[in-house]
């Protein structure tokens, strides 16, 4: 009898494969429906149900028109402008303080719905003493991560965590032809690419003409590029492994070229076109006319082209850096108790 139990606690034995060897695949068409071709719009349905979350950040001086541009992007009236200034007794409009302030949207096209937490950034830039401004906004973004990553490593964690994270911060430049970068844009620039998806936008560019917009984006991308600023789409990402076809690559380059986009934010709507009304000289300017701002570029390069990647890099470059700063952290401060 113990003969026959230890034959048959004797494992079997087999050479392990080769790591270097790879099976050669053989394609086989099935000799009638299966229906596995259905899983794309299952995990379509799937997505569907469940909507996209989207972070988005505004930062950059009072009277850039942020608001006005937001409502524009997402052709809704999601911020609303007097909500971004107080009025003193003496009459005299004045900023909010720099509090991050965040309100959150549903919208639906289609079947597709969209979950928006829109963050702004009230008073930056707009004190006399500019120092540190953008110390909050890192506070926040990296808040964020740290309230992610606790629900992550959670035992009965939820099986849909509620993303919080800043996914893009649109950062406004003022349309200041004499003056390139300011200290406080470089430092907070410098500061908010090391952690989050940063693209940069001229606004009110109808303040500009056609050929001080080229001087003045030139003299603006030589910056960026002396300072060696990380902003999206990262070069490191460009080569990644998403193969897309040399059409698109083409496209993507084209729109990667204007950055930063020259954009001019719409107060109405003409005969279909979001237009911007000068009040003043009761001048009308079609928004959406490529020959006369980039909006519509702008809104291809973020939404139609790379809102997905902006999530994506979001969970798999910038949270995952915190996260692994963050639990190496942990692990040395254990190691010492």
């Amino acid at each position: 009898m113990s003969s026959s139990i230890e034959q048959t606690s004797v494992a079997p034995s087999y050479e392990p494969e080769s790591n270097n060897s790879t099976p050669a695949k053989e394609y086989i068409k099935p000799n009638s429906y299966v229906g596995f071709e259905t899983i794309t719009s299952q995990i379509e349905n799937k997505l569907i149900r469940k909507g996209f979350q989207f972070n988005i950040m505004c930062v950059g001086y009072s009277g850039l028109g942020k608001s006005t541009f937001i409502n524009t992007l997402f052709s809704s009236s999601l911020k609303n402008v007097a909500e971004d200034l107080e009025t003193s007794e003496a009459g005299y409009v004045i900023p909010k303080t720099t509090e991050i302030k965040t309100k959150a949207f549903d919208l639906k096209e289609g079947k597709v719905k969209l979950n928006i937490n829109l963050i702004d950034t009230p008073g930056f830039g707009d004190q006399i003493n500019n120092s540190k401004q953008w110390e909050p906004i890192v506070k926040h973004i990296k808040e964020q991560y740290s309230l992610y990553l606790r629900k992550e490593l959670t035992a009965n964690r939820e099986r849909k965590i509620k993303d919080t994270r800043v996914h893009c911060i649109l950062y406004f430049l003022p349309p200041n032809l004499t003056q390139g970068l300011t200290e406080l844009d470089i430092i907070t620039l410098k500061k908010l690419s090391e952690i989050s998806n940063v693209v940069p936008i001229i606004a009110k560019a109808d303040t500009l003409t056609t050929s001080e917009l080229q001087i003045y984006r030139k003299r603006i991308q030589k910056e960026f590029e002396l300072l060696n600023l990380n902003l999206y789409p990262h070069d490191d990402l460009l080569n990644s492994e998403d193969e897309l076809d040399e059409e698109t690559k083409e496209a993507e380059n084209e729109l990667i070229k204007l950055i930063p986009f020259a954009i001019i934010g719409s107060n109405g709507v003409l005969n279909n076109n979001k237009i911007r009304k000068n009040d003043k000289t009761n001048d009308v300017i079609n928004v959406e006319d490529p020959n006369v701002c980039e909006f519509v570029y702008l809104r291809e390069f973020l939404i139609r082209s790379k809102l997905q990647d902006l999530i994506e890099t979001t969970s798999y470059v910038h949270y995952e850096n915190f996260r692994a700063k963050q639990l190496i952290a942990l692990k040395e401060t254990s190691s010492k108790k």
